[in-house]
């Protein structure tokens, strides 16, 4: 056995929310070990908000792959999740998005007492520091920069022009009243850099006293003595070290991590935990239920010339509508603009060109998380079960039908050379839903493995505590019971603000 080390506590993950609870835990006065399996968020394309698209699928992605899905043609999915200081706020779009009043109020109205939207808006905005300044939405003063796009990129312009031409309203501020609409999307960037979770919250007080950081460590599970979770073993270059904690472990590992460590510790659905060979430490019937994801897909656009290079983070433009039938508070549409080819799987992909890509954020389908074996290296098998309920299809070809409207607008006459998926050839709703399997892919937005509630299939309590297990909580989007209606980055900040309050009292 390698080097014992002992803190306070014990963060998992350097991602969205452990960064930001490990900046609050500092600020308190404790003492706190973060662990990463990935290493430092020294590669130039993670600070540049345009090189998101060259670290998909690179060193510093978990480059998680799902089973063959039954409902998109039996295709493995392609989630890219981060690696590296900042996990997935390393390698995501920068869009800085809460969700709507009413899916919190729908997790508090589940039994998540404290997570109603009253009690968590004052926790966005205390993280927040807009550079626009502070308003009626907004905060300024916190750790995490988020910008305004002033200088649209002229095809997302022509987007947006399009969209108010299809019929959409413009929208200033998709966190304001009002999300549905037409807009720019705000950004977590200052200065033209990305501002990551990591760079935020933890990078400005690296020199704290009270604060370890061990990067390269893959984590093989919770150390339990005596029902008590008192820290975790973990590898840097094979050899086993413990991190020990005189408080509590958090796992903050993220939708897919935080899951399977619980499971490779023993805590989980005992029948599978024998399955795969683990002692059951405690049988938590939840861990690895009720996983979901934002299903997206591109409908690409061939560029008559090409298109000038972006000064912001390549996605700038969206609008929230309503599928066919719809009638919730918030929205159930997302589609997204990229200058860029974002390419649909089984079509060409030009050389010029760009992208609406058609995203649903209330999906329906539940899948699962488990353990392919008890070893730490193995990946774990991942089902979302991808489009199995039929609202979702229809829900994401109704986003298609509205995104294809959109493209065919005027306005996009001087950039559009043609449509290339899913191709004027699609004229059906038959040949949308073909499409919609052929190609479906992921908004990169996966939550629920460790649910809240407090039922008998919650992983977690109100208070992020796990079932069956003193001293051990989770704070990332896992715990999430439902994911929101929007980009998953800030909900997950939020998450970590909330975890710090629950610890400190």
């Amino acid at each position: 056995m390698g080097s014992h080390t002992s803190s306070d506590y014990v963060i998992v993950g350097a991602g969205s929310a452990g960064s930001a609870l490990a900046r609050r835990l500092l600020d308190a006065g404790r003492t706190v070990h973060v662990l990463e399996a990935g290493p430092a968020d020294t590669d130039e394309a993670i600070h540049s908000p345009q090189g998101w698209p060259t670290l998909l699928a690179g060193p510093r992605d978990w480059t998680v792959m799902t089973v063959p899905q039954e409902h998109a043609n039996g295709r493995s999915l392609f989630w890219p999740r981060g690696k590296v200081l900042g996990g997935s706020s390393s390698l995501n779009g920068m869009i800085y998005m809460r969700g709507h009043r009413t899916d919190y109020d729908g997790w508090a109205a589940q039994g998540c007492t404290g997570w109603g939207w009253d009690d968590v808006r004052p926790l966005f905005l205390r993280s927040e520091d807009h550079l626009a300044g502070a308003d009626e939405h907004h905060a300024t003063g916190g750790p995490l920069p988020v910008s305004r796009i002033e200088t649209p990129h002229p095809t997302a312009q022509a987007f947006v022009d399009a969209a108010v031409a299809a019929g959409h309203k413009r929208t200033e501020d998709f966190n304001g009243e009002d999300m549905r609409g037409v807009g720019f999307t705000e950004m977590t960037v200052r200065d033209g850099r990305r501002m990551s979770a990591w760079q935020s919250f933890v990078a400005p007080v690296l020199d704290h006293p009270g604060l370890t950081v061990t990067t390269s460590a893959l984590i093989d599970r919770v150390v339990v003595e005596n029902g008590r979770a008192v820290g975790v073993e973990y590898l840097v270059d094979g050899e086993r070290h413990v991190a020990r904690a005189e408080g509590e472990v958090v796992l903050s590992a993220g939708t897919i991590g935080s899951p399977a460590i619980l499971l490779r510790s023993g805590i989980g659905p005992a029948a599978h935990l024998r399955e795969v060979g683990v002692d059951v430490v405690a049988d938590v019937a939840g861990v690895g239920e009720n996983l979901h994801d934002h299903p997206l897909i591109s409908v690409v656009y061939e560029a008559s010339k090409p298109l000038p290079a972006g000064g912001n983070n390549l996605l700038e433009a969206q609008f929230y509508a309503d599928s066919t039938g719809w009638t919730d508070a918030a929205p159930d549409l997302q589609p997204l603009f990229l200058h860029l080819v974002y390419p649909a799987e089984g079509y060409e992909v030009p050389e010029h060109g760009y992208t609406i890509a058609a995203g649903i954020v209330a999906p329906k389908s539940r899948g699962t998380l488990r353990l392919a074996s008890a070893d730490p290296t193995a990946p774990a098998l991942v089902d979302p079960r991808i489009l199995a309920d039929p609202y979702d299809l229809e829900a994401l070809c109704d986003a298609i039908e509205m995104s294809r409207e959109v493209g065919a607008q005027r306005a996009f006459d001087e950039w559009r050379e043609r449509e290339v998926a899913p191709g004027p050839s699609a004229t059906t709703r038959d040949d949308i839903r073909e499409f919609a399997r052929r190609s479906v892919g992921t908004y990169h937005h996966q939550v629920g493995t460790c649910r809240m509630g407090v039922d008998d299939l919650a992983v977690v309590d109100p208070d992020l505590r796990v079932r069956g297990i003193d001293g051990l909580r989770v704070a990332d989007a896992s715990i999430m019971p439902v994911v929101p209606s929007g980009n998953t980055n800030a909900p997950s900040i939020m998450v970590g603000e909330k975890a710090a309050d629950l610890i400190t009292g």
